[in-house]
């Protein structure tokens, strides 16, 4: 039987336990929908997406790779919130991760207080 674990790398499957340990549901390879820098239209497809949290995770297996960085500029472009991590290059990868949860939260969080402050 076929499980989506099967097509996972190593540093995938690293993150895929975090995740799980951290009890977040995920969805392995969502395509997202975006613009490249010339605005023709693109599909990238990072590891990992959690849609309790609005967030994707990209797995680096090599990040001395200059498509990352090409694609991080795409994600900002693109407004799409994503962290790029390198489990076998960083050992404090999972505080990243849980770091960016929060930024990216408080941030949107900091929205909503300035949309309600014109509101009413």
């Amino acid at each position: 039987m076929y499980q989506v674990y099967d097509d996972m790398s190593e540093a995938e499957l690293l993150v895929c336990d975090y995740l799980k340990q951290m009890r977040v549901f995920w969805i392995y390879e969502q395509p997202v929908f975006l613009s490249d820098n010339a605005n023709r239209p693109r599909i990238f497809a990072p590891d990992f997406y959690l849609p309790e949290l609005g967030i994707y995770i990209e797995v680096m297996g090599n990040p001395h790779l200059s498509d990352y960085e090409r694609r991080s500029l795409i994600y900002q472009k693109n407004n799409i919130p994503i962290i790029f991590i390198a489990p076998f290059h960083d050992r404090n990868w999972q505080m990243n991760i849980f770091d960016f949860i929060e930024n990216v939260h408080q941030e949107r969080y900091e929205k909503v207080k300035r949309i309600r402050a014109n509101i009413f």
